[in-house]
């Protein structure tokens, strides 16, 4: 989480109806199941802003509170793990990017209501918390491949939405912090596990104590990003990433995905049985055969996810 300043109502990029099958459509025409119907009320709220749309198996959620450097409040916390959920089930999605609007990333979580005492007697801090940790372990269910796409400020619990992405893309805008101490709290959106896994465990102690605010450049020196460009080329290079990514094969990508984030908790051994495993599960799927053909045919091969 981050403190945020307190900002003016938003406006609505987005507009939302109810189908007869109890799904939400945006403007761009993408539909969710809404799963929890207790919490309908909130995820409509969320999907004002929370934007999805999608393009050549390429899914782009865009955390739409540009007002408040796209701070993220109880109910979109909702809305992100049910947008995760329904892209972890849908094998039309091959590609995820995560980004911001109005050139700013994610301020993290909204706090500016936590000094009214109305305010804070509608949840309990640990159901609040509660929504914070399902979206974050649905975000790391995600089988596809992950990209986050980093203009601007990502501090708080927005800098571990971006360093819990598969891998982090930052224009020469991006700053970030684990700014928690500062706010008088500790990690959360999993930065405990995720922060010392990028960078060790003590420089992650570092960053987690002081909360600074680092550039871009000392970002990815640290490891904490892949990629740093300009400005206006981040869109191009993401996009070609994700591209190539979508062109990939589906269940590969996604058992490599499996392997890598399961490697710090098991020995050898156990890596190597997961190995197995995994490719003989490959060996079965028509793709690892259209990639055997596709290499004596000398051409790139074309897969479908089977």
């Amino acid at each position: 989480m981050s403190l945020t300043s307190e900002c003016p109502d938003h406006e609505r990029d987005d507009c939302e109806h109810r189908t007869s099958d109890n799904q939400i459509v945006n403007r761009s025409g993408v539909a969710f199941a809404s799963r929890v119907e207790s919490h309908m009320a909130s995820i409509v709220y969320a999907m004002e802003t929370l934007g999805v749309t999608r393009k050549d198996s390429v899914v782009t959620v865009t955390i739409n509170q540009p007002n408040k450097k796209n701070a993220i409040d109880s109910s979109m916390w909702s809305g992100l793990t049910e947008i995760f959920r329904e892209i972890a089930g849908n094998s039309s999605d091959r590609v995820v990017v995560i980004t911001g609007a109005g050139g700013e990333f994610c301020s993290g979580a909204d706090l500016s209501s936590r000094g009214d005492s109305n305010a804070r007697s509608e949840i309990h801090q640990l159901a609040a918390m509660r929504r914070v940790n399902d979206a974050c372990i649905a975000l790391q269910r995600m089988p596809q491949p992950t990209i986050a796409k980093v203009r601007g400020v990502a501090v708080g619990a927005g800098c571990n939405l971006a360093l819990g992405c598969d891998l982090v893309v930052a224009s020469q805008t991006a700053r970030f912090s684990e700014i928690f101490a500062r706010r008088g709290l500790s990690l959360d959106f999993g930065g405990s596990w995720v922060l010392p896994r990028r960078v060790g465990l003590h420089r992650a102690k570092e960053l987690a104590f002081f909360g600074e605010i680092i550039g871009a450049s000392d970002a990815y020196e640290m490891g904490l990003v892949n990629r740093v460009l300009a400005d206006g080329e981040i869109d191009q290079f993401v996009d070609e990433w994700a591209r190539k990514l979508a062109a990939g094969p589906p269940i590969a990508l996604a058992q490599t995905k499996r392997l890598l984030n399961n490697s710090s908790n098991v020995t050898l051994e156990e890596a190597l049985d997961d190995e197995a495993a995994a490719q003989t599960i490959n060996f079965s799927t028509s793709d690892t055969a259209e990639a055997m053909r596709a290499f004596i045919e000398k051409r790139e091969p074309k897969f479908t996810g089977r």
